[in-house]
């Protein structure tokens, strides 16, 4: 009987992981990993029609902490000088011509295109998700992710990430009923330079617009600090301050 049971413990010990791996700690050490919690970039967004034509956008960023991120657009020139804001889920367009700021939501389009404002003004993914559970797929982690509120532009993720630099290769964004919205594919990893190696290149497809594709491309991202004043409505006309 003895021996029985010293067989049954042991098979239990060797059908057991090792170790479980912590989903919130991985989804923290990959928004790190993505960038530093107060940081400036520059990026393109390219957004490809079905017939081939592109339209592209230069896009300015800065971000402090967790939960304020504000951009400007550069480039092209009818756009230059739109600047845009997030606190939180709280967001707005600034356009100079209009001259006050308008509120946008998460799930429209400054730039149109897949590419939505949650996309383009994004949160540490740990503010929005909650790790509901990992899953080990040889040289790749699967977590899957749950929004934390209803405001989350996608209520579900399924996050594939390199085991070894804990980056992202695709994430699935679903509805809470499992129905794919879009997929985005992280390439390219690059040393940008201050400890900060992550994919330089983003590029989503969608179901919802077939043959349309958006792709964006890093081409700087820097620590920096900023005053709290950079992340207020009536900073949203001085941002070209900043460059």
């Amino acid at each position: 009987m003895r021996k029985i049971l010293v067989v049954i413990l042991f098979v239990l010990a060797t059908a057991m992981p090792a170790y479980a791996v912590d989903g919130t700690k991985l989804l923290q050490q990959i928004d790190r990993n993505l960038s530093p919690e107060s940081y400036e970039s520059y990026r393109k967004i390219i957004n490809v029609e079905p017939d081939g034509r592109k339209k592209e956008f230069t896009y300015y960023t800065v971000k402090k902490g967790r939960e304020k991120v504000a951009g400007l657009f550069v480039a092209p020139a009818s756009e230059k000088g739109r600047t845009t804001l997030r606190l939180g889920d709280n967001m707005w367009l600034y356009i100079p011509n209009v001259g006050k700021p308008v509120r946008i939501t998460s799930l429209q389009s400054v730039v149109g295109g897949v590419f939505n404002n949650s996309d383009i003004l994004s949160l540490d993914y740990a503010v929005e998700y909650n790790a509901e559970k990992v899953e080990e797929q040889g040289k790749e982690y699967l977590l899957h992710l749950k929004a934390k509120t209803k405001t989350v532009a996608y209520d579900r993720l399924k996050m594939w990430v390199q085991k070894e630099k804990a980056l992202p290769v695709k994430i699935e964004c679903l509805t809470e009923a499992g129905m794919l919205i879009k997929t985005l594919y992280f390439k390219d990893v690059k040393d940008f330079g201050g400890g900060i190696v992550r994919p330089a290149v983003l590029e989503t497809d969608s179901p919802l617009y077939k043959d349309y594709k958006s792709i964006m491309i890093f081409a700087k991202i820097k620590k920096r600090d900023f005053k709290d004043e950079v992340f207020t409505l009536t900073f949203m006309p001085k941002m070209e301050s900043l460059r």
